[in-house]
């Protein structure tokens, strides 16, 4: 179940990337969806999978793992970020970083939530709790 929950997440940050572009209006084809995954996404996809090992994000799936994995590689990735790109720490900085905080643990939420309820039904089919 690990490995679905970590595909699972990683494709909730890349979907944030492309959600946000669609509503900025920059979403014109591959190469700009590349470059937004490369600039939004994998700043973050690599302080996640650094720090998900030591967390036992997915060894041990509860919710406080991903939560806590969530604050601090949604929180260190922006950092990285804004640093990679040369952008002052201004209003935009918080800005952009609380809306990503609240996007990602929206569809981090949702897919977690579903593989539970996925999970739990399959439990009960299979007579396994």
């Amino acid at each position: 179940m690990g490995r679905v929950l970590a595909r699972g997440d990683a494709l909730c940050l890349v979907l944030f990337a492309l959600i946000g572009q669609a509503m900025h209006g920059t979403l014109n084809g591959f190469a700009a969806a590349w470059r937004g995954f490369l600039e939004n996404s994998l700043p973050i996809l690599v302080v996640w999978f650094m720090i998900a090992p030591f967390l036992r994000t997915y060894t041990r799936p509860t919710w406080r793992n991903l939560l806590l994995t969530w604050a601090l590689a949604v929180s260190a990735g922006v950092m990285f970020r804004f640093l990679a790109l040369g952008r002052d720490f201004n209003l935009g900085f918080f800005i952009f970083w609380g809306v990503t905080l609240g996007s990602t643990l929206a569809l981090l939420l949702a897919w977690r939530g579903l593989a539970r309820l996925v999970a739990g039904r399959r439990s009960a089919v299979s007579g396994k709790f």
